[in-house]
């Protein structure tokens, strides 16, 4: 009896949720939780796909019976940046590399050195080749009389 006593005293019971570091990005990544775990899913939101990188603090949730199964559900946000405006609320921000996209109130923000739209583009329903196209004759027009 007092045996058997001995070794469920000696077991700690792992949390179910905890906060690691990335030890190897990307998806399926390493992660150190009080020792290194290896081939950790990364799991996202429908839609949303993300890579975790080296030294990312990051949210990792355990499945299955016996907690064998872990998952890495996100990332932990950020310090705010002295130069980067504060996130409003209700707002989301999207950021990778050097690039941030807000989408607020106002709309979309887009804060970046390089943009580029690929397939159809249009400005209030009008494609923007004719668009360019009309302020370019419009331009042209007053120019020349």
């Amino acid at each position: 009896m007092w045996t058997s006593n001995r070794k469920a005293e000696g077991r700690t019971v792992e949390a179910a949720v905890d906060l690691g570091v990335v030890t190897l990005g990307g998806d399926p990544a390493g992660v150190y939780l009080g020792g290194e775990r290896r081939w950790v899913a990364v799991c996202a939101p429908g839609g949303y796909q993300w890579r975790p990188q080296t030294g990312d603090k990051v949210l990792v949730v355990k499945a299955g019976d016996q907690m064998e199964i872990p998952c890495l559900a996100g990332v932990r946000q950020p310090e705010i940046q002295a130069e980067e405006p504060p996130l409003e609320a209700g707002a989301v921000r999207i950021t990778g590399g050097s690039g941030r996209m807000d989408l607020n109130s106002k709309g979309v923000v887009l804060d970046g050195k390089e943009m580029a739209l690929k397939g159809r583009v249009t400005v209030n329903g009008e494609r923007l080749e004719d668009m360019i196209g009309r302020i370019a004759a419009d331009v042209a027009a007053s120019m020349l009389g």
